[in-house]
């Protein structure tokens, strides 16, 4: 299980990266929260990795720096080709069933 020091430093990493790549662009960070759609404190957060940010204000940074298509790799299926070829042909779930 993920400890809350792990969570930390995975998300204080990613808010190193993300200052990384604003400051490369030679971006404010006023300039760059505009951009983002955000304030300049949500930027902030962002940079040291507070947890409660929103994911939607990072997948705007994602795509600001040109970067969201590093998303499609997150939650993707992780079986091998070979497996995909032997696993039956079923349709997709739609939606989920109806609960009484």
């Amino acid at each position: 299980m993920l400890d809350v020091k792990e969570q930390r430093q995975y998300l204080s990493e990613l808010g190193i990266r993300l200052k990384t790549l604003r400051l490369a662009r030679n971006d404010t960070m006023a300039v760059f929260a505009q951009r983002l759609g955000v304030s300049a404190g949500t930027l902030r957060a962002m940079e040291h990795g507070t947890a409660t940010v929103q994911i939607g204000a990072w997948v705007k940074a994602l795509w600001v720096l040109d970067h969201l298509d590093d998303l499609n790799g997150v939650l993707a299926q992780k079986e091998s080709l070979l497996e995909q070829a032997r696993a039956p042909r079923t349709r997709s779930r739609q939606r989920a069933s109806r609960r009484p």
